[in-house]
């Protein structure tokens, strides 16, 4: 059996997941996911997510939670973020290190290991998809998406600067005027900013949770996710994984600004 407890945000878990189920089957294994509700991502999985049936899923509330601990010290092999990052290469496992895995294994990272472009234990929760489809309706077919990324992210502050992303806007308009923008940002002053920049352009989830210490809050990071995996390509942040999972989900073109 493999079991793994996902750390980081939102995007950061999902692709440990995936990574988790393609080693799972390469194993020819079981999964079990650890999800962890914390200031980091302070939500159960049921509450963002569609009831999967493939891998077994524990909400768990503190690293102390006993079910966690029994999982983790029993496994005959303990691996975590560092081991995992010293034993890949180009985002996989190295073989060697992989066929000397034993039977249970306890892993707990925020690195993807067996990337995979398959999102499919990740369908909102219907009550998420319905604000979801409220907001892309208004969209059209040619839209255009746009994470900027703030607050503690400091390679995405230094890297994706905000006249990028203006200059990113402005010629894209240039050569398609109809175009619409879904702009997903954790600074409220971003967002401001281009809604007067580009009145008619700039579309939102409007009046939402920032912080990732609450259920609404990780509802609205999911709506803003899924919304900008609804356009046709995404004006993104480097080294964000918000980025790279929006426009990994759908398959779409992706323009880091930096």
């Amino acid at each position: 059996m493999i079991i793994i407890q996902p750390s980081g945000g939102l995007c950061n878990r999902i692709r440990v997941i995936n990574s988790a189920y393609e080693l799972a089957k390469k194993r020819n294994d079981n999964l079990t996911v650890l999800w962890l509700n914390n200031a980091e991502l302070n939500c159960p999985f049921e509450s963002l997510f569609q009831p999967v049936s493939e891998i077994k899923i524990i909400n768990i509330y503190s690293n102390l939670n006993l079910r966690k601990l029994f999982l983790q010290f029993s496994a005959n092999q303990r691996f975590d973020n560092a081991m995992i990052e010293a034993n890949k290469k180009n985002g996989v496992l190295n073989e060697n290190f992989y066929t000397s895995l034993k039977k249970n294994v306890f892993i707990s990272t925020w690195e993807h290991f067996y990337p995979s472009s398959d999102y499919h234990f990740f369908q909102p929760a219907n009550e998420i998809q319905a604000r979801i489809d409220t907001i892309t309706k208004d969209l059209g077919n040619n839209s255009v998406g746009v994470h900027i990324r703030r607050t503690d992210h400091t390679w995405a502050i230094e890297s994706s600067k905000t006249n990028g992303f203006v200059t990113a806007i402005e010629q894209e308009l240039a050569v398609n005027p109809d175009a619409k923008f879904f702009v997903a940002t954790d600074d409220i002053t971003e967002e401001n900013m281009l809604r007067e920049r580009f009145p008619a352009q700039i579309f939102t989830n409007q009046n939402k949770t920032l912080s990732r210490n609450s259920i609404a809050g990780m509802h609205d990071a999911l709506i803003d996710l899924m919304c900008l995996a609804s356009t046709t390509k995404i004006f993104g942040s480097y080294f964000s994984s918000f980025t790279d999972i929006a426009a990994d989900i759908n398959h779409i073109e992706k323009i880091v600004i930096k």
